[in-house]
């Protein structure tokens, strides 16, 4: 489970958050000043980092400094403040990523994934299924000993359902691991490319790599 420390002095909202992220399988750490943040990341590693700015004694911004002495661990800014240039100063000072209150908890949970998806390492150089290679470092993919052309998107579709082929994943979860951008709504950008990677992989095979789960998403067929 990935530890996610949230330093929110208000405890309806720093409840809120840690709730969404327990239905996301994640494992919350609750801290209610920069002080107290600070003393448990000496004490435990974490995934991802939320920081109010109007803390308790240490700000916000001092948090973040300190934070930054420790570590690299993204971290996500969640404060009242929408001034462009604290926003600006804050993200040059070390944050990763700025949400303005009140939020909307889709967002901060896209925006998380979207953070854990950069830090994730990839140590796999190449992936193979039936008569499908696909080379990380080269961005090839090969079907029966012939090359796949596929456009960047189509290649990281690929590559993510490739890298976990017992998962069911989302439209939403394609679509924020192919393009790093969150998902803006419900639309057939994620329906498109998939059926252009299997109208490419039709003209080499007829083997059937991946597969549809109706109303929720698409997997690897193992």
């Amino acid at each position: 489970m990935k530890k996610i420390l949230v330093i929110e002095d208000n405890s309806e909202i720093n409840a809120m958050l840690c709730e969404m992220l327990h239905k996301e399988d994640m494992e919350p750490q609750s801290a209610f000043s920069g002080t107290e943040g600070l003393l448990y990341m000496k004490q435990k590693s974490f995934a991802c980092i939320l920081l109010d700015l109007m803390l308790p004694g240490k700000s916000g911004e001092e948090t973040l400094l300190e934070i930054r002495k420790m570590c690299k661990t993204p971290v996500i800014v969640i404060s009242a403040k929408n001034d462009i240039d604290v926003r600006v100063a804050l993200l040059e000072t070390g944050a990763d990523d700025y949400i303005t209150k009140p939020f909307d908890l889709r967002e901060v949970m896209a925006r998380i994934r979207l953070q854990l998806h950069k830090t994730t390492p990839v140590e796999v150089k190449r992936l193979t299924a039936g008569n499908l290679v696909l080379d990380q470092e080269q961005h090839t993919v090969m079907v029966c000993g012939k090359e796949l052309g596929l456009t960047r998107q189509e290649f990281n579709i690929l590559e993510t359902l490739m890298l976990n082929p017992k998962k069911v994943f989302t439209k939403q979860e394609l679509f924020e691991s192919a393009w790093e951008e969150y998902y803006i709504g419900a639309d057939k950008t994620i329906n498109v490319h998939i059926s252009n990677i299997r109208s490419k992989m039709k003209q080499i095979t007829e083997e059937e790599y991946i597969e549809t789960i109706w109303g929720i998403g698409f997997r690897w067929r193992a």
